[in-house]
């Protein structure tokens, strides 16, 4: 007997039974971004690798260890996208829309990482992302995470926390590195391994150790907010004073660093403690210096993340049911003469009610077997198609869920009847 063949760890199938939850997600955030003027833009699911090291930075925990890279037949070297702002500026560069211009963006689809799969956490994981190019001011950060507020707002999402802080400049940060590894140094008995590894490729990874053994030690670590100037300090002020301005709770941070090489001055996450230790639903930051650290023009740029997975995961732990995927009504057809004139009658009430979820009967079966399935498809309604119906241009309507007579109607009544009775 041929093994079994299972899914590859750490993917997932998504059921039918589950996906509307999703959709209601992806159909959410459609509208919010689209409400904002972003557009949507789609990138491969494949890139050269070089992309990511030289975007997400060769000494991160994501390039040494969880990417999926391989050679091709051609010996490129090409990587599953682990993120999606490396590949959505890769595009826009490619396609010359940044020049001399602004751009406000949005995608969705599927990234890949090899972690340890956990409750919120899996190798494929669905990411929605929104990016703003060529706009240097406070007031598109502040845009950005309004983005994501009204998002939770608009999901029915109550209880995340936001938490922001500010990374300065790139020369503001080489100089709170150069106090924040003497500092490390001077309690390096004391630091667990992976602090080590970062202390000499990225310490301000160290601050970001969900270690607790770690967590008095990261307390007590000089704060990067000493070493920034005015201008940072008060794009910084305008964020949180506009966020205070439109009644979004904020804390700020200041251990906050992300785990990507390419964020500057703003970042944020939106935190929740329902899912254990995979608390961060969405996360994002200015990235000013990626766009010329690919070879293209200064471009200053912000943008968010989204995990789909956590924000579902999310809703299912405050109970939200997922939106009604189940036929308005399924179409009993009775007698091989009644097949095709069914299928005609079916596309002619789709044409009339687009919004109509009508399932017609397949594969036959008898008048008891199919009101079966019309029961089990969770239809409100049957309706009833036979050879009798047929020549009298009528259809029997039985409801599934009420106790109500059944009736008979003329077909031309049928598309109204639908329409007043289910709502389509």
């Amino acid at each position: 007997m041929a093994k079994k063949i299972q899914a590859v760890r750490g993917m997932r199938d998504i059921l039918p039974g589950q996906t509307p939850l999703w959709q209601f997600v992806e159909d959410t955030a459609r509208r919010v971004f689209q409400s904002y003027a972003y557009g949507e833009i789609r990138t491969p699911v494949l890139e050269m690798t070089e992309l990511f090291k030289r975007s997400i930075g060769e000494v991160t925990d994501i390039v040494e260890k969880e990417m999926y890279s391989f050679e091709d037949r051609n010996g490129d070297s090409l990587t599953l996208r682990p993120e999606g702002t490396a590949g959505c500026v890769r595009a826009c560069m490619e396609n010359g829309l940044l020049h001399n211009q602004t751009q406000r963006l949005w995608y969705q689809g599927a990234m890949f990482r090899h972690e340890r799969p956990q409750k919120g956490r899996y190798r494929q994981f669905e990411q929605i992302g929104l990016e703003a190019y060529g706009m240097a001011g406070p007031d598109i950060d502040l845009e950005v995470i309004l983005v994501s507020a009204r998002l939770w707002k608009e999901l029915g999402i109550s209880g995340l926390e936001l938490q922001i802080n500010t990374l300065g400049t790139p020369d503001e940060r080489k100089a709170y590195r150069t106090r924040l590894v003497e500092y490390l140094r001077a309690h390096q008995d004391r630091l667990d391994e992976d602090s080590l590894r970062r202390l000499e490729t990225n310490p301000l990874r160290v601050l970001d150790s969900k270690n607790p053994e770690m967590t008095d030690i990261i307390t007590g670590a000089p704060s990067l907010m000493d070493d920034l100037g005015e201008e940072s300090r008060t794009h910084f002020e305008v964020i949180v004073r506009g966020l205070e301005a439109a009644g979004v709770d904020y804390v700020v941070n200041p251990r906050l660093v992300r785990g990507l090489d390419y964020y500057s001055r703003t970042v944020f996450e939106w935190m929740t403690d329902l899912l254990g230790a995979q608390g961060t639903v969405c996360a994002g930051g200015r990235y000013d210096g990626l766009v010329e650290q690919l070879g293209g023009r200064p471009t200053p740029a912000v943008g968010f993340g989204m995990g789909v997975d956590r924000v579902v995961a999310v809703l299912e732990e405050l109970g939200a049911a997922p939106t009604d995927a189940d036929p308005h009504a399924y179409l009993v057809l009775a007698g091989d003469q009644v097949q095709a004139p069914g299928l005609v009658l079916a596309e002619e009430l789709r044409n009339l009610l687009p919004g109509l979820r009508l399932q017609v009967n397949c594969g036959g079966g008898s008048f008891k077997s199919q009101f079966k399935k019309a029961d089990r498809s969770g239809a409100r309604v049957a309706l009833i198609l036979g050879e009798d119906e047929l020549r009298q241009q009528q259809v029997g309507v039985k409801w599934l869920r009420e106790q109500r007579d059944q009736v008979s109607l003329a077909q031309g009544q049928l598309a109204a009847f639908l329409k007043e009775e289910i709502g389509e």
